[in-house]
């Protein structure tokens, strides 16, 4: 059992340090999700968006990059 928890508590570390390095991209809301399709709204919402020009600093990643692709009519990438 003390081999699985050394292990889960390298991987947040592993996190820590790829964000601490700058990979983080900084989004703007720039558009409502008011008349959008219900997968563009629960995109914002994944991104941490659901209001009008509230800003949000994530991870640089794959997935987050997918996710702002998804809805880039309705938001804009401050600071990559």
């Amino acid at each position: 059992m003390s081999k699985t928890s050394v292990s889960a508590k390298a991987t947040p570390d592993k996190a820590a340090k790829k964000t601490a390095a700058g990979k983080t991209v900084t989004l703007k809301q720039i558009g409502s999700p008011i008349g959008r399709k219900e997968y563009q709204r629960e995109t914002l919402i994944g991104l941490g968006l659901n209001k009008m020009n509230r800003t949000r600093t994530l991870e640089d990643t794959p997935s987050v990059r997918g996710m702002i692709a998804a809805v880039q009519h309705l938001v804009k990438v401050i600071e990559e």
